[in-house]
């Protein structure tokens, strides 16, 4: 397993986990509490607020920002720029123009699961899932829940598809969904066929 390495440069508090094989890169911040799985790799001037939570494996490109109430699972990738919110209706200042203390604002959650995508420059909007294995194109600005294999772009972000695990487009078999609901879904790269959830076009357009 490679060295756990943090860069003399980076500020990681003293009550944040680094797990074995992570790697943290110049100027990157790990704030109190945080927790980095096992060799989770943070570009340089990460920034990962109080009690944030990565999975193991998981990799945050350059600048990204992860801010208190994110969690991510594990396998995660985020690139360039990312940003998650944690606050729906921000303000520096309260109605009366005093200034918002920690007690005059609810954090909203947001999660990341296993072995989704982020692309450079999106912003993820607190109070939103993005599913297992799902892709967010780069500048897209997420509003609501993506569904596993999702494939989501724009501003805002619309469901435009569904991906395989190996990041290619999927398209369906035409078998019957299953008692689930779950759709046959073939990779167009391998040929590989997955269950996936709900995952039909037509919920596609209304998304």
């Amino acid at each position: 397993m490679t060295e756990t390495r943090i860069h003399p440069t980076a500020d990681v508090h003293p009550t944040a986990t680094v797990g074995p094989g992570a790697q943290v890169w110049h100027y990157s911040q790990v704030r109190e509490r945080a927790r980095i799985g096992a060799r989770c790799i943070l570009g340089r001037g990460v920034y990962v607020d109080a009690e944030v939570s990565l999975g193991d494996d998981c990799k945050l490109q350059n600048y990204v920002c992860t801010y208190h109430g994110v969690t991510l699972e594990g396998g995660v990738f985020v690139g360039p720029h990312a940003c998650f919110t944690n606050d729906l209706r921000p303000r520096a200042i309260n109605a009366d123009g005093g200034l918002k203390s920690a007690d005059d604002w609810v954090v909203g959650k947001t999660l990341v699961k296993y072995g989704s995508s982020i692309g450079a420059n999106a912003t993820i909007v607190c109070g939103t899932t993005i599913g297992r294995w799902a892709i967010v194109a780069a500048g897209s600005v997420v509003t609501k829940d993506v569904p596993d294999n999702g494939l989501v772009r724009g501003n805002p972000a619309r469901l435009v598809g569904f991906v395989s695990p190996d990041g290619f487009p999927m398209e369906p078999t035409g078998d019957p969904a299953d008692a689930n609901g779950a759709v046959a879904m073939r990779c167009t790269k391998s040929g590989t066929v997955y269950r996936i959830p709900g995952a039909d076009f037509q919920r596609s357009r209304r998304w």
